[in-house]
């Protein structure tokens, strides 16, 4: 009896040997491919920042008796034509109304547009016309002047694919990981904030040094003076004695 006991359990612990045999030759034949989980998406890839080409505009407001631009209309156009002359990468378009009650007006307002943006550094070849039609009556027809720029956005945001209490399909909740929209608003205020896109891409050149104030530094070193400025008027700027 315990001979056949003893055979029994032999030939069950070898199945059983057999069995961990096999599954560790399939196992092995399986790719190994981590699992992604939302904590492991940085919100950089998720909202990268796009380098793109964006209109850049103004709106002039024109009445009906008036022809001509104000002076803070003015003074617009002019930053206007600054900034094109910085960034612009295509013609200004001028869109201006027609048959409206302030068209004839409109029209006057755009050859001094014209004339300051030319004497803005603008050529004249570079302001290109472009007469609409209101689609609403009730608006006031204004003259928009627009212009193409490289820009760097992101986004959209405020897209909420999941929701973020617990619940069986919110995985992110468990592991304490980034929703989705994480750092989206983030990456979209640092893209509008940049001034030139062309820095997310390469770094600028070196300017050149300021060499007379670094020879003037050498030059009271070699002679064993204190290399500091003196601002003789920084103490008539003191409300207080207190502290010498």
């Amino acid at each position: 009896m315990t001979t056949r006991i003893s055979l029994h359990r032999a030939r069950a612990l070898g199945r059983f040997g057999a069995l961990l045999g096999l599954s560790a030759a399939l196992g092995a034949c399986i790719p190994h491919t981590p699992e992604v989980t939302t904590a492991s998406i940085d919100y950089r890839q998720r909202h990268p920042i796009a380098v793109t080409e964006a209109d850049r505009s103004i709106v002039v407001f024109v009445g009906h008796a008036r022809g001509g631009l104000s002076d803070p209309q003015r003074t617009d156009v002019i930053g206007l034509a600054q900034t094109w002359r910085r960034e612009g990468t295509g013609a200004i378009t001028a869109d201006v109304p027609i048959d409206t009650p302030n068209a004839r007006a409109a029209a006057a307002s755009f050859r001094e547009i014209q004339a300051v943006l030319t004497a803005g550094g603008v050529p004249a070849r570079a302001i290109t016309l472009r007469h609409y039609r209101p689609d609403d009556p009730r608006q006031l027809p204004t003259i928009r002047l627009s212009y193409p720029k490289i820009t760097a956005v992101a986004g959209p945001c405020g897209l909420w694919p999941q929701d973020l209490g617990p619940n069986i399909d919110n995985a992110a909740y468990s592991e304490n990981g980034q929703y989705h929209n994480f750092g989206c608003a983030t990456q979209r205020n640092l893209a509008a904030m940049i001034d030139n896109p062309a820095d997310l891409e390469q770094p600028r050149p070196e300017s050149p040094a300021y060499s007379p104030r670094r020879d003037n530094a050498f030059e009271k070193y070699r002679k064993g003076v204190a290399t500091t400025t003196i601002y003789p008027e920084s103490d008539k700027a003191k409300l207080s004695d207190t502290g010498k």
